[in-house]
């Protein structure tokens, strides 16, 4: 699986948001979608923390 960019996790983390506020989503596809939305999250998070570093690596030269 190619390495998606932070646009498209914070788009997927929305979709799985959408999926989550159906109110016919049974219990354990509420808990898949929970899991696999906190993953798209976590991952977009990373990668705003390596952006930062480089900025300040950048700043710092």
């Amino acid at each position: 699986m190619a390495k998606q960019d932070f646009e498209t996790k914070l788009e997927g983390a929305k979709k799985i948001l959408e999926t989550l506020m159906n109110p016919e989503i049974t219990l354990q596809d509420s808990v898949k979608a929970y899991e696999k939305g906190m993953k798209e999250l976590n991952d977009a998070q990373k990668m705003l923390e390596v952006a930062e570093i480089k900025i300040n690596e950048i700043k710092g030269s």
